[in-house]
């Protein structure tokens, strides 16, 4: 049984007539899907909530959960295990060719809880800012575009943005690709028009006191945990991204050069500009006078008296946050894909059209997320999205230790520097924030993966397809 569970995939998957994607994609595609996944809801409404949990050192929690703990040493993790092994599924692939079968249905398991929380959280946060539009314009009632947690029936303009977004996957992926990358350009403008307004008006007493929680996560008298590690582990959904490029290899057109410079650039450009952004931020206005606001970046503006930036802001926010939306339904539609071609999920699945996009994966991904972001609250969707994303930083810096010592001479376009030291800090890192997320978030992990596993031992393992 141990063997069987354990069992391996070869490195380069055999891919079987009518299933293999299309090569259609470039290094700026790649980093556009990379900067699109990344900026976004986090940095346009996150920094409120990290704000909230640990005052002006919300800055040290972006470089905490940026650079030092996870992101920068699980991207080049991310980057040395696509160029070793590139195949479509992202972590859940490298988990199976190197370690086996039961620990990559567990890491593919988290990937579609992450990819399918991130879409239907990114739809809820574009919802946000586009339902106040739809009613003052076509007096759409607030009751048909808010969750029932707010009070309303159901969310029809998140659901509609997931339709939108389903449709342009199933067009094609490069024509996709090549809308995003113009919409990532009108997101990134908004955020350097606005450091270019905020920093000017930097005040250092603002940073004061800098850290009033205190470090490690704590739970505060009003019953809300606080602390830089805290917000740190809230802003990780800020971050991550990167790895949908990983998900794109098998349709990357030279994927030995494409994917390092998509993964490893698009993930130190986006750490600048968050940083920059939560440093104009603070720095701009109080801290307590945009804590935990919907919009907190154009509430900053009009404290300064840039109206005009403001609503430049919100209205690029609402064209340009279905980047997001594109780079991670992508992503999770290609894990879903790659599974089923695995005989882990149903086979049918991934069938594809004369366009090489897998159509039945996208209609049944568009469904998922859909039916989340009708419903689900923001704040849970994006909580219970970061656990899923530790869960694979971890498994795909594991399997990159493993390889260095497995196959230490096997071909690598890429290799990581110091890897025993950036693995090591990739996995504790990712485990500290883990445990730095609300309690009743890990225990609805360990729920998703108790049903994943029951799902892996009545169906999965004895329908698996490996050779």
């Amino acid at each position: 049984m141990s063997d069987s569970l354990l069992r391996r995939k070869p490195i380069v998957p055999e891919q079987q007539e009518g299933h293999g994607l299309a090569r259609t994609l470039g290094w700026p595609h790649l980093i556009a899907l990379g900067v699109g996944a990344i900026v976004g809801t986090g940095i346009l409404t996150l920094i409120g909530v990290g704000a909230d949990k640990a005052g002006p050192a919300v800055i040290l929690a972006f470089g905490i959960a940026g650079l030092i703990c996870a992101c920068a040493c699980a991207a080049l993790a991310y980057a040395e295990m696509a160029t070793m092994i590139p195949a479509s599924g992202s972590a859940y692939t490298y988990s199976y060719v190197v370690i086996g079968e039961l620990i990559a249905w567990v890491v593919g398991w988290s990937l579609i809880l992450e990819y399918s929380l991130v879409v239907s959280a990114v739809a809820v946060g574009w919802s946000g800012y586009a339902a106040p539009l739809l009613e003052a314009w076509a007096g759409v009632p607030m009751a048909l575009m808010q969750g029932p947690e707010l009070g309303g029936i159901v969310n029809l303009p998140a659901i509609a943005i997931i339709a939108v977004v389903a449709g342009l996957l199933l067009v094609g992926t490069r024509e996709s690709a090549t809308l995003n990358a113009i919409l990532v350009v009108v997101k990134v403008i908004a955020l350097v028009i606005f450091v270019a307004v905020a920093l000017p008006a930097f005040n250092a007493a603002n940073l004061e006191p800098f850290s009033p929680y205190g470090f490690a996560k704590d739970m505060g008298s009003d019953g809300v945990e606080r602390g830089v590690m805290a917000a740190a582990a809230i802003i990780f959904f800020a971050f991550y991204g990167f790895d949908a490029i990983a998900t794109a290899a098998e349709e990357t057109k030279n994927p030995d050069r494409d994917l390092k410079i998509g993964i490893v650039g698009s993930m130190f450009v986006c750490v600048v500009i968050y940083i920059a952004v939560a440093v104009a931020a603070v720095g701009a206005i109080a801290y307590t006078r945009f804590a935990n606001s919907p919009e907190p970046l154009a509430l900053i503006l009009r404290e300064l008296g840039s109206p005009l930036a403001a609503q430049y802001l919100a209205v690029s926010a609402i064209i340009a946050l279905p980047t997001v939306i594109l780079a991670f339904f992508y992503g999770q539609s290609r894990i879903f894909f790659t599974m089923a071609r695995d005989g882990l999920l149903p086979a049918s699945l991934a069938t594809l059209s004369s366009r090489g996009t897998p159509v039945r994966i996208t209609i049944f991904t568009a469904l998922v997320v859909a039916v989340l972001a009708g419903f689900i609250p923001l704040g849970e969707l994006a909580a219970l999205a970061n656990a899923g994303t530790l869960a694979a930083f971890t498994a795909v810096s594991i399997c990159m230790l493993i390889m260095r010592v497995r196959a230490p001479d096997a071909p690598r376009t890429f290799r990581a520097p110091m890897p025993w030291v950036i693995g090591a800090i990739a996995v504790l890192g990712c485990i500290y924030l883990f445990f730095s997320l609300p309690a009743q978030t890990q225990l609805w992990f360990l729920v998703w993966n108790v049903v994943g596993l029951a799902v892996y031992f009545l169906y999965a393992r004895r329908n698996a397809v490996v050779g």
